[in-house]
């Protein structure tokens, strides 16, 4: 049976965008979440030397599996075989490899709504129910061990984001606790999405192996070492699954790409160029978080990491797939609206991605700032007397 799935409607803005920009109009991509960096610099040089020495092929970095074991020893103090380290081609091929594992068609899995739309449609394509659970202001736009613990019946699994797209919210260690207690009680498998791991504003961000060594965790160099373009990542799970799961990784996936695996090697030692990217998010951030309420967006989930703000417009649209059509075309700025994030209240939604240059924010604020005043002043007048 062919299921329906949604599309990603950031592309669609995105493709607008890409056209103006051809036409010779000035563009600012703050749609998707992706570094406007490059890998850093010692990346790069592996990659040219790797393109004239290696043919290329089939095949997985052990020495790469081993550094990433030793990241966990590092950052968490979290001790792992490198055997149940597995490297995939980006993060969305780990996602589909943990939830093939885990789970049957119609088994549900739980989800914060707002949340990142391939978990949903991911899930929709493999015959997985997405249980949404709606997270509002009110708990962070986060899942709680309460919201899991009311579920009747319980899931067969949840996924954790933290820090979350598209709100860059983090869950603190004591609440991550609780789910992990909950989860265990009900016999709810855990995903935990730590993609923007390393990428945070005075939050600590520990990992699900700390409380749950049984938790599937999926990693990826997109966020944190720049590189979304080179298509790396990872899932690392309990050894008694990793056969099944290379099994799966083979035959649907294959192996990332070699000349990612050795420029990956390389970023992994570039701390202090990677954390200077960190302080162009933080800087953009605070610009952000000063500009936006001044333009009548107050309403903000409260962004502890990632590199995202996303902010109530249901003061002035009801369709923020429209609005974000309007920003772009009248300012250049290329927005994601929330309706990919939250199919029910996404409507008033919209997301930036402040993992740009601070020039660019700075363009961007100056653009945005008129814009926002006009469509502030048509709310008003639309308003009735």
């Amino acid at each position: 049976m062919t299921v329906e799935i949604q599309p990603f409607r950031a592309i669609a803005i995105s493709r607008i965008a890409h056209e103006m920009k051809a036409q010779g109009q000035s563009v600012i991509h703050m749609e998707f979440g992706q570094p406007s960096t490059g890998a850093p610099a010692p990346a790069l040089a592996e990659a040219h030397r790797v393109i004239d020495a290696e043919a290329g092929g089939y095949w997985e970095s052990p020495l790469l599996r081993a550094r990433v074991a030793k990241l966990y020893k590092d950052r968490y103090g979290v001790e792992i075989d490198p055997e149940r380290v597995i490297m995939t081609a980006g993060a969305s091929p780990a996602l589909v490899v943990a939830l093939n594992m885990r789970f049957a068609p119609g088994d549900r899995v739980a989800i914060a709504r707002p949340g990142y739309v391939a978990y949903r449609n991911t899930m929709k394509a493999l015959h997985i129910v997405p249980q949404e659970i709606d997270c509002g202001a009110d708990v962070r736009f986060q899942l709680t061990a309460k919201a899991l613990r009311d579920l009747d019946p319980a899931p067969q699994g949840v996924i954790i984001a933290s820090p979350a797209n598209p709100t860059g919210t983090v869950i603190a260690e004591d609440e991550l606790k609780a789910i992990v207690e909950v989860c265990r009680e009900r016999d709810i498998s855990i995903i935990s999405d730590e993609i923007y791991h390393g990428i945070t504003y005075g939050h600590d961000t520990p990992c699900m192996l700390q409380f749950d060594d049984k938790a599937m965790i999926v990693n990826s160099f997109s966020k944190y070492w720049s590189m979304a373009g080179w298509r790396l990542g990872w899932l690392i799970l309990p050894e008694e699954e990793v056969q099944q799961a290379r099994a799966r990784m083979g035959n649907m996936f294959l192996t990332p790409p070699t000349l990612s695996q050795f420029a990956g090697l390389a970023a992994m030692d570039c701390e202090d160029e990677l954390e200077a990217n960190i302080d162009v998010y933080r800087a953009n951030r605070e610009l952000m978080l000063k500009a936006l309420p001044a333009m009548g967006l107050r309403s903000i989930a409260p962004p502890d990491g990632a590199f995202y703000i996303y902010a109530d417009i249901g003061h002035l649209t009801n369709d923020s797939m429209a609005f974000c059509e309007k920003l772009v075309r009248e300012t250049g700025v290329a927005t994601a609206p929330g309706v990919d994030f939250d199919p029910v209240n996404g409507h008033r939604f919209i997301r930036f991605s402040f993992a740009v240059s601070t020039p660019e924010i700075e363009d961007a604020l100056s653009r945005l700032k008129p814009f926002f005043a006009a469509r502030t002043e048509e709310a008003q007048e639309q308003q009735p007397a």
